[in-house]
């Protein structure tokens, strides 16, 4: 019934004169999702997308497609009319009710949008003359603009486009708009949820994960391989770039109190990923942190985290609960890989008892015992790195 989708966003519209650039990218963005469903054409007129579809497509798989890309607002199924002289017009829109609504006993409202201001009806007499039409030809349908149950659009543009049905999209921004950000990614649930949001926002990613070798399996960073190709269905491809941390973290925990490992490691976690950043374009470091849900997520801890970079560093769960970014992580199935029981190199060199309240100064003295090898260590880290694109 369905050989096409109008696609609808929503803060695309008021861009301005730069609007052209994200509609743009959200026309590519569609066309990058749907390209293993099948052969769609997507087309952009007069401040809507259309998608249309070939002879044969999975309506099912399309939908869910088109759900994942960021900067939709809305999908409508929608049959279009080629001959919009007034009868047929009519006349297809009354087939499509006939379709889509086996009861007739509901109430409706008809919507119209005279895009072609050629056409000889105005939109509220297209209303208007549709509303008799429907009455006529469905006695036990009743009208009402107020609160109708079915609402009934159509729209007059090269062609003529009816739909009644609207799925709710992600919204947010086309990924691409908004820069690229460097994603700390690791095995847990919080850094691909903070990923997925920045992403909604336009953001494209690339992401930084730290293995540790023999401490984590083989599994471990195939976990996040997998987390990163999840979140890839959101974002589009994802460069993964797998930092060997075995030998920083067992400089660290040699020479430094260990009450203080997981703040003095994290710091370095964080002087990697932003040089990686610089290294390739990024403009941000994103991470997964939560105030207060673990001891190197305090403000003091986000504080002596935080000294040791120069770019923003983004925190899109920062105010969340845990069961906030659980429920984000179900919506978009990450939340299951997360939980397989594959540790990775936070969790191996933890404290008994890590300071929950660590002074800066203190950290910066502590790290002065390892400037024997510290930046040889880096440096082969970052030199010996492995790059994954996850598609």
């Amino acid at each position: 019934m369905f050989k096409a989708f109008l696609i609808k966003y929503a803060e695309i519209g008021i861009k301005g004169k730069n609007r052209y650039i994200f509609e743009n990218a959200l026309r590519d963005q569609i066309k990058y999702a749907l390209k293993e469903v099948g052969n769609f054409n997507v087309i952009k007129e007069q401040g809507r997308i259309f998608v249309e579809c070939p002879e044969s497509y999975d309506y099912d798989e399309t939908v869910d497609a088109i759900k994942r890309v960021f900067g939709v607002a809305s999908i409508c199924p929608v049959v279009q009319i080629d001959d919009c002289e007034w009868d047929p017009l009519a006349k297809a829109v009354g087939d499509y009710v006939e379709q889509m609504y086996k009861d007739k006993s509901f109430t409706f409202k008809v919507e119209a949008k005279r895009a072609d201001k050629r056409y000889p009806f105005t939109s509220p007499e297209i209303c208007m003359k549709m509303g008799e039409y429907l009455l006529d030809r469905f006695p036990n349908m009743k009208v009402d603009v107020h609160n109708p149950e079915v609402k009934i659009n159509v729209e007059i543009r090269t062609k003529g486009y009816v739909y009644s049905l609207i799925i709710p999209g992600p919204g947010g921004m086309p990924v691409g708009t908004n820069g690229k950000a460097m994603l700390l990614l690791s095995g847990g649930i919080d850094s691909p949820v903070a990923g997925y949001m920045v992403a909604k926002r336009g953001v494209s990613l690339e992401a930084t994960y730290f293995h540790a070798p023999p401490y984590t399996s083989e599994r471990a960073k195939q976990k996040v391989v997998d987390l990163a190709r999840i979140v890839s269905r959101y974002s589009g491809p994802i460069k993964l770039h797998v930092i060997n941390f075995t030998d920083i973290q067992l400089y660290i925990y040699e020479k430094c109190p260990h009450d203080e490992l997981t703040i003095i490691m994290r710091r370095y976690m964080m002087k990697i990923a932003e040089q990686i950043a610089n290294d390739n374009g990024a403009l941000a470091l994103v991470t997964g942190e939560s105030i207060g849900q673990v001891a190197s997520q305090t403000l003091q801890s986000l504080n002596a985290t935080n000294s040791v970079c120069t770019m923003p560093v983004f925190r899109p769960v920062i105010g969340f609960d845990k069961q906030d970014i659980v429920d984000v992580a179900e919506k978009i199935d990450t939340y299951e890989t997360s939980i397989l029981p594959f540790e990775d190199c936070c969790t191996i060199f933890v404290a008994k008892h890590p300071v929950t309240k660590p002074s800066l100064k203190a950290i910066e003295r502590s790290e002065r015992n390892l400037e024997e090898q510290i930046e040889e260590l880096v440096k082969v880290a970052l030199d010996t790195k492995e790059t994954i694109l996850v598609d």
